[in-house]
C-alpha cells in the first residue's frame, strides 16, 4: 500500500488508536497519507483548527510532510447530497504520485493468505513487493526446504502469465500441502532471502502520550515483533544493560523465538498486550550478543 486515508473525528482529534495507525502505516511502507477530518458539522471552527494542527504535527513526527487535509461531513454527504468534501478527498488521492516499482530485483512476495483448490493444489496470495515472476518458474517458501514450481498466476479472478511488483496476485503452487505454508511466510526466488532469528536494529519506543509504555525497559524485555504479516516473540538486549525510556530511540540486538525472512532495512512494529509500543528497522542480520538470549 503506497497511500492511505487517515480518518479523524473533528470533535475528538487524533486519539491513541489514530496515533497507533500512523505508526503502523509507516512500518508497512505507506508513503503518502491524506487526512479527512469528519464530523465538522458538530464542532466549532476553533476546535477543527486545533484538530487540524494536532494531526499535521502527529504525521510530521513520523515523516509525513505536506499532507493534504480535507474537512467535511460524511453524514451530510450521505443524507443531504453535500458531496463537495468527498470530491476534494478523491481529488487529493488522485494527486498522490504513482509509486516507483522495482521490477529488476529478485522476486519477493509476503504471503497474506493460503487456500486449497481441490484437484489443483495450494494457492498463496499477497502483494508482490519486488521483481517479476512468470508461470512455470521455481520459487521457495523461505524457511522451508526445497523449491516449488508456480503452475498458475491469477489476479482478481483473471489468469496472468506473470506477477509484477505492486500487484495483488494468487500463486498456484505444485506439490505443497495447505498445512505446509502459513500467513507471514515469504515466497522468493531460490537462495535470495534466508530466514534469521537474530540481528540488530534501531528502535523508537512510543511514549505514554503516544499510547505506548509508561515505564522504561532493559535487557530481557520480550515483546512481539511484527514484520509485515509475520510475527514472533523476541528478546531484546540493550547495550551496556542501560534502560530505554518511553519516547526514546535506541540501538538494540534481538533474538526471535523462530526464524523469519528478514533483511537489513526491513521495518517492524513492537507490540505488547495488544497495543503497539514501538517500531524499528533492522540494521544488521547476524548472531546477537549472549545478553540477548
Amino acid at each position: 500500500m503506497d497511500a492511505a486515508v487517515l480518518l479523524v473525528d473533528a470533535s475528538k482529534g487524533p486519539e491513541l488508536q489514530t496515533r497507533e495507525h500512523v505508526l503502523l502505516a509507516k512500518q508497512v511502507g505507506v508513503k503518502h497519507v491524506v487526512v479527512f477530518i469528519n464530523k465538522c458539522e458538530v464542532a466549532d471552527a476553533e476546535l477543527v483548527d486545533l484538530v487540524d494542527l494536532e494531526t499535521r504535527e502527529l504525521l510530521g513526527l513520523h515523516g509525513y510532510g505536506d499532507v493534504a487535509v480535507i474537512r467535511g461531513s460524511a453524514l451530510r454527504a450521505l443524507e443531504h447530497g453535500d458531496t463537495d468534501c468527498i470530491v476534494r478527498l478523491v481529488d487529493a488521492l488522485d494527486a498522490v504520485p504513482d509509486p516507483v516499482r522495482d521490477f529488476t530485483a529478485p522476486f519477493l512476495m509476503p504471503i497474506e493468505d493460503v487456500f486449497t483448490i481441490e484437484g489443483r493444489g495450494t494457492v498463496v496470495t499477497g502483494r508482490v513487493a519486488r521483481g517479476v515472476l512468470r508461470v512455470s518458474e521455481a520459487v521457495e517458501i523461505v524457511g522451508r526446504d526445497g523449491v516449488i514450481v508456480v503452475t498458475g498466476i491469477e489476479s482478481f479472478h483473471k489468469k496472468r502469465t506473470e506477477a509484477r511488483a505492486g500487484e495483488n496476485v494468487g500463486l498456484l503452487l505444485r506439490g505443497i500441502g495447505r498445512d505446509e505454508v502459513v500467513r507471514g511466510q515469504v515466497v522468493s526466488v531460490p537462495g535470495v532471502v534466508t530466514a534469521h532469528d537474530a540481528g540488530f536494529a534501531e528502535i523508537y519506543v512510543l511514549s505514554a502520550k503516544e499510547g505506548g509504555r509508561h515505564t522504561p525497559f532493559s535487557s530481557g524485555y520480550a515483546p512481539q515483533f511484527f514484520f509485515g504479516g509475520s510475527d514472533a516473540t523476541g528478546v531484546i538486549a540493550v547495550s551496556d544493560d542501560n534502560h530505554v525510556e518511553p519516547g526514546a530511540r535506541a540501538t538494540v540486538s534481538f533474538v526471535l523465538q523462530r526464524a523469519i525472512a528478514i533483511e537489513p532495512g526491513m521495518r517492524f512494529a513492537l507490540r505488547e498486550g495488544g497495543i503497539t509500543v514501538g517500531a524499528g528497522v533492522v540494521t544488521t542480520i547476524g548472531p546477537a550478543p549472549r545478553s540477548a538470549t
